[in-house]
């Protein structure tokens, strides 16, 4: 049993609705009442959905884009240091260090920075792997791949209440129910 689901069994509150208007409706709804740590559940990409949730997670970016600094700065300093330090060879009275020479090779390292960073960073900030997941044990959550939308308020959110986030939910016109950490 996970540290939290032994402090907290209840995962959070999550509701499930008909219609990407109705899970969009919802989640502007859901942010403007000042819940933020809700995730949203769809069979296809809904246009929106995301913004409405709240502002981008920018953490991704800047890696990636530490990621290519560090291999274009890496790149460029392997060619220099092979060109000058270990091997230098002077051909035809040209100077050990030419860099228009070495931007192509540089480019391609910062390219292979960023990617790389990009694969480990979304494995790490997406907590992967993880074969299993506390909201597969919410009730009819298997129609999240087909034909149904859900959202979920987590229980670690500040603001959330069980009672108050079920009645709030069920306004928004969404079926309620509870997730927990473990199945029973």
């Amino acid at each position: 049993m996970h540290v939290e689901a032994a402090k907290n069994p209840l995962y959070g509150v999550i509701a499930e609705f008909d219609s990407a208007d109705d899970i969009l409706e919802a989640a502007k709804r859901v942010y403007s009442e000042g819940y933020r740590k809700v995730e949203a559940y769809s069979p296809f990409p809904v246009h929106g959905l995301a913004e409405a949730l709240g502002p981008d997670d920018n953490r991704i970016k800047w890696m990636i884009a530490g990621g290519g600094l560090v291999g274009v700065i890496g790149g460029l300093g392997l060619e220099y240091w092979v060109s000058s330090i270990a091997y230098p060879h002077n051909v035809g009275g040209k100077p050990l260090w030419s860099w228009p020479l070495f931007v192509p090779p540089a480019y391609e390292c910062m390219i292979l920075g960023a990617c790389l960073t990009a694969f480990v960073g979304m494995f790490a900030l997406n907590g992967l792997p993880r074969p299993h997941h506390p909201i597969f044990n919410a009730k009819r959550f298997e129609l999240a791949s087909q034909d149904r939308f859900f959202l979920c308020v987590e229980a670690d959110d500040p603001k959330f209440d069980k009672d108050e986030v079920s009645k709030f939910l069920a306004d928004c016109k969404g079926e309620v129910s509870e997730v927990l950490h473990e199945e029973d």
